[in-house]
C-alpha cells in the first residue's frame, strides 16, 4: 500500500480488500454458513467506505449488487486522443467540472481499446482509433480520493474527425476541448497529468508502455 495514503484512503483500501474477499469468497462457498459470514465481512466492507468517503450507508447501499459482488479490482480506461497539431482531446467533467481525458469503466465483452473507443464517443461524440498502449495505472498511486482499486488503461488514440458528428452524452460532460501540451487547463484531473505527458512520449516514439510496480514480492 503507498505510503501517501491519507487515513481514509487506507480504510478505503482496507474495505476495498474486504469487498474483494467477499465477493470471492460468496462465489465459491458451497454452504448457507460460510456464505452468512462473507455477507457479513461485505456488509462491514460498506460501512468502513462509508465511515472513509463521509456518504451515507443508504447511499452506497445500490453498490452492493454491481461494486461489491465484483471480485478484483475494478478495470477502467482513458483515451489520450492526439490530433496532428499535437492538441489533446479533453472533456469537461460534469460531475466535478475538471477537465479530463474521455473515460470510463470497462463492460463485459469487451477489450480494453475497444472500451476507450466507447468512452470517448460517449462522452465527446468523436471517434477514435486506438494507436498504441501508453500504460496501465494504478489508481492508489496515481489517483486521490478513489474508493476502489482500478487499473486504468490509457491508449493513445488518434481522431477520425475533430468535430463531433453526434451530441456528447451532456449527462456527463459539460464541454469539450482541444489543448496544447503546455498549456493544459488549470482545474484538470490530477491523475491525469502523467498519464497525458506519458501519451505524447508514446507518440514521439521515446517511451514504452508504463506499469506500476511496487517490488512486494
Amino acid at each position: 500500500m503507498p505510503n501517501s495514503m491519507s487515513t481514509a484512503e487506507q480504510i478505503a483500501f482496507w474495505a476495498d480488500k474486504l469487498r474483494d474477499l467477499s465477493a470471492t469468497g460468496l462465489e465459491f462457498a458451497n454452504n448457507d454458513y460460510d456464505k452468512t459470514r462473507y455477507e457479513t465481512i461485505q456488509n462491514m466492507a460498506i460501512e468502513m467506505l462509508a465511515y472513509a468517503t463521509a456518504e451515507s450507508l443508504e447511499t452506497l447501499l445500490p453498490l452492493k449488487s454491481t461494486i461489491f459482488s465484483r471480485m478484483s479490482p475494478t478495470v477502467a480506461g482513458a483515451a489520450a486522443v492526439i490530433n496532428k497539431e499535437g492538441k489533446i482531446l479533453l472533456m469537461r467533467r460534469k460531475d466535478n467540472h475538471l477537465w479530463a481525458m474521455p473515460a470510463g469503466q470497462m463492460e463485459v465483452g469487451e477489450t480494453p481499446a475497444d472500451a476507450v473507443i466507447r468512452e470517448t464517443y460517449e462522452e465527446t461524440g468523436i471517434r477514435c482509433t486506438p494507436k498504441a498502449l501508453v500504460g496501465v495505472y494504478d489508481s492508489r498511486i496515481w489517483d486521490n480520493g478513489v474508493a476502489q482499486h482500478v487499473y486504468k488503461f490509457t491508449f493513445l488514440c488518434e481522431p477520425s474527425d475533430e468535430q463531433s458528428d453526434e451530441p456528447f452524452d451532456t449527462l456527463e460532460t459539460l464541454e469539450i476541448g482541444w489543448f496544447d501540451e503546455n498549456n493544459l487547463p488549470e482545474n484538470l484531473y490530477k491523475g491525469h497529468y502523467k498519464r497525458i505527458s506519458d501519451a505524447y512520449k508514446v507518440q514521439s516514439g521515446n517511451f514504452q508502455a508504463h506499469f506500476d510496480w511496487q517490488k512486494n514480492f
